[in-house]
């Protein structure tokens, strides 16, 4: 097992607003090292199931183990976008629940051989799954000026983003990068100004790690799977750790909850607007506790939605 541990974030409310059935069904899109799910099968009941992925190996290690003790628990190795398969490898068809814990976790941030810290020296590679798809390095190596400068606009948000790309090219055809220490000084040293108590190079890394992984596409993904895998009275429960994500959830639940736009001036009356989800929490954040002992909670967001059945839009109309 990983010698790096992870502080689950968000544990008892996560798990609370999820589980409704104690013999449903539920999918952990984020398996991690397993601290949501462990408190998922400690509400459900006998007959209840969950399905975990994960793209990374170590966290499918932790996850098998587990299984082994408790059977209720099945181990996809994979993105989370692979609802149906998941389902259908335990024979069903849908779900009470599906939690999203986003982001990265603490283990792959600590390892400096996972390459996805700009803090610690260690191979440039900061793939979750390191045996699928091209590597940071490769990317860096070989993508054109414009694509990195997009990506470090796009996913990182980063206003100097122009100015690394080009120090990035720059400096490759000198010597190709392999290292993250050295990709994280090439980007300090391009980077006139940043925010107090950040390094010059956090919003580079993340967005270099978020297009690596493709985690924005994957998010929009499983969250349409979501809404077609869960049962009526389902929830989906999304722990998002930055704008980028959580933009995309809030406005996902948003327009699921109001239904489809209307164009003005349509005679549609109000209880005829199929409304697809209902919110149950807008944005919540960890408490101050929580905090104190886990720094990396101070960003967490958590947000609910219920799926509807087809006559609850009508009863509401009432």
């Amino acid at each position: 097992m990983s010698q790096f541990q992870h502080d689950t974030v968000m544990l008892e409310d996560a798990v609370r607003w999820l589980v409704t059935d104690p013999n449903g069904i539920y999918l952990d899109g984020t398996f991690g090292r397993g601290g949501h799910a462990r408190h998922i099968l400690a509400q459900l009941g006998e007959h209840g199931r969950l399905v975990g992925f994960d793209k990374d190996p170590e966290a499918i290690t932790v996850g098998k183990a587990l299984a082994e003790v408790d059977p209720r628990l099945h181990m996809v190795w994979g993105s989370f976008t692979e609802v149906s398969r998941g389902l259908a490898e335990i024979g069903a068809a849908s779900c009470h629940g599906l939690l999203l814990d986003l982001g990265v976790s603490s283990p792959q941030l600590d390892d400096a051989e996972r390459g996805f810290s700009f803090m610690h020296d260690g191979p440039l590679d900061m793939r979750m799954n390191p045996e699928a798809g091209p590597s940071a390095a490769d990317w860096v190596n070989h993508a054109d000026e414009a694509e990195i400068a997009q990506v470090l606009w796009e996913f990182g948000e980063e206003k100097f983003s122009r100015r690394m790309a080009r120090a990035i090219v720059t400096r490759r055809q000198q010597m190709p990068f392999t290292r993250t220490s050295d990709l994280a000084e090439v980007i300090k040293v391009a980077n006139p100004r940043w925010e107090k108590h950040k390094h010059p190079a956090t919003r580079a890394f993340q967005a270099i790690r978020i297009h690596i992984n493709n985690e924005l596409g994957d998010l929009d993904t499983v969250l349409e799977a979501a809404l077609h895998a869960l049962v009526p009275g389902g929830r989906l429960v999304v722990i998002s750790f930055h704008s980028l994500e959580d933009r995309r959830v809030k406005r996902f639940m948003r327009d699921k909850s109001q239904g489809p736009k209307i164009p003005r001036g349509m005679p549609v009356m109000e209880r005829d607007i199929q409304r697809d989800m209902k919110i149950l929490v807008k944005g919540e954040k960890a408490n101050p506790d929580e905090v104190g002992n886990n720094i990396r909670a101070r960003s967490a967001v958590l947000r609910v939605a219920e799926k509807l059945a087809v006559a609850d839009h009508l009863e509401g109309a009432q």
